[in-house]
């Protein structure tokens, strides 16, 4: 399995041999983290989460949200469904708390975009 790591700005293309699904070798990694980040990318794929959430009485209707960390790739799906759920009352700060553990991955929900409340300067 060919595997482009993203774990820093080199990008290298790490090759990833495996033996019933689990990682025996691994190659073309330019630095540790590439190697871990392959076998991961092997056994448990993570994906930071960004998207947006609605917003109560806001100037916007709506604000970006990112995960403070990279959660399962296979919940994202299901992550998805609690946030298109929620409903934020303005004002929204960045960097607030919108949920302190998505999904019991120990990944906070943090807006990323200030929001005011409709009516205030």
């Amino acid at each position: 399995m060919r595997v482009i790591c993203v774990s820093c700005p080199m990008g290298c293309a790490v090759e990833v041999e495996t033996q019933d699904g689990v990682p025996v070798r691994v190659s073309g990694h330019g630095c540790p983290r590439g190697e871990d980040y392959a076998r991961e990318e092997v056994l448990e794929p993570k994906r930071v989460l960004t998207t947006s959430v609605r917003v109560v009485e806001g100037v916007l209707p709506l604000a970006s949200v990112r995960t403070t960390g990279p959660i399962p790739r296979r919940i994202i799906a299901q992550a998805m469904a609690v946030i298109r759920a929620l409903e934020v009352p303005a004002p929204v700060e960045a960097g607030q708390v919108v949920i302190g553990d998505l999904l019991g991955t120990g990944s906070a929900l943090i807006a990323t975009r200030a929001v005011a409340r409709r009516g205030r300067a």
